[in-house]
């Protein structure tokens, strides 16, 4: 009869699943494609609360501190995504592309640019009928019957079907 080995205690640390590592530059250039933080966290296959964990040991690499959070990392990292794509959208229009140099300028006009932006102009087509409702029990009598002796020469201008006034 062989003896079963005896088990052996697990190393510290070693307990449930395997640790998602967060790989920092892959995460740097979502965020700087704007990701949003659900988005970054199904890219790694993790949690957005691990995902928030993981960027909390991260530390800026100006200032050496630890990140807080998602929230503060975005807030330090995607401004360049945006300077980044504002740049190719300018090479892109320095090579000729018309369609990017029409929404560029479209897009300067509020900061005293070109003054391209679509214009969009409303008309109403048709009558629009006013009518006005009398309480006629807060008016006194004397006022009341100047009031029906005014209206008397539009009732003749009035159409013939727009019933009384209320």
């Amino acid at each position: 009869m062989t003896e079963k080995a005896k088990p052996t205690a697990k190393e510290p640390g070693k307990n449930g699943r395997p640790r998602i590592e967060l790989k920092p530059d892959q995460l740097l250039n979502l965020v700087r494609m704007h990701c949003t933080a659900a988005e970054c966290a199904s890219f790694f296959r993790m949690s957005l609360d691990t995902l928030d964990r993981r960027i909390k040991e991260l530390a800026d690499e100006e200032t050496g501190e630890l990140f807080k959070g998602f929230a503060d990392y975005y807030k330090k990292e995607a401004p360049y995504g945006r300077a980044s794509l504002r740049r190719m959208l300018y090479e892109s229009a320095r090579e000729g592309s018309v369609p990017v140099q029409i929404f560029l300028a479209k897009q300067s006009e509020d900061k005293g640019g070109l003054g391209m932006g679509d214009k969009i102009d409303h008309a109403i087509a048709g009558t629009v009928e006013h009518r006005r409702v009398i309480d006629w029990d807060a008016i006194p009598l004397d006022d009341c019957m100047r009031m029906l002796e005014a209206l008397k020469p539009l009732e003749n201008d009035a159409p013939t079907d727009a019933g009384p006034v209320h």
